[in-house]
């Protein structure tokens, strides 16, 4: 866990392996990610059913441990995704891995996110904005790419930026989303 008690790349990858899932750690937080930020709701659901994860060959239930974790991970993006300071980050691998592979992870983020997304349903999605149908497909494209690395100072800029992007990009979806959903207050006189 990092300093501040948050789960991280590596407690996510340990927890993926324990759990046999079969994706990697910033396709999980990605898909956890698309489901909330697409109004999706885990009350009283298990977030494994929710975003369609079961371990491979054998449906098994997770430990107490591992359903805390879980629970955790839940909490801290919805907390990270509403943030008023703006300060949601998608889980990735850190700054001083290879460059390749934290263009991939970027790639499988955004795979997930939209996964995540789509499974949340439809209900908030059939009244998106332009701005936020673009935002999607722009997150599909990141999703389906693949990445020429010849100049390795630019192409850390240019990852920064799709990652700058990746991150607003959430936290808008996420508000017009949750935007959508919220019953009209009105006052009782």
């Amino acid at each position: 866990m990092t300093a501040t008690g948050l789960l991280g790349q590596d407690d996510i990858a340990a927890l993926i392996m324990r759990l046999r899932l079969g994706i990697q750690a910033s396709e999980l937080h990605g898909s956890l990610c698309g489901y909330l930020a697409g109004g999706g709701s885990l009350r009283g659901a298990s977030v494994l059913s929710a975003l369609q994860l079961d371990a491979e060959g054998e449906k098994t239930l997770p430990s107490a441990s591992d359903q805390a974790l879980l629970d955790r991970l839940v909490k801290q993006c919805e907390t990270d995704l509403a943030d008023p300071e703006l300060g949601f980050e998608p889980i990735l691998p850190d700054d001083d891995r290879p460059l390749t592979e934290r263009a991939e992870a970027m790639v499988e983020w955004c795979q997930g996110f939209l996964g995540g997304f789509g499974l949340a349903g439809a209900t908030a999605h059939a009244k998106l904005s332009e701005e936020a149908q673009e935002i999607l497909r722009d997150l599909g494209a990141i999703a389906g790419s693949s990445f020429d690395f010849e100049d390795e100072a630019e192409d850390e800029d240019a990852l920064i930026e799709v990652q700058e992007f990746v991150r607003v990009a959430a936290m808008l979806l996420q508000t017009e989303c949750a935007a959508s959903v919220k019953p009209a207050s009105g006052r009782l006189h």
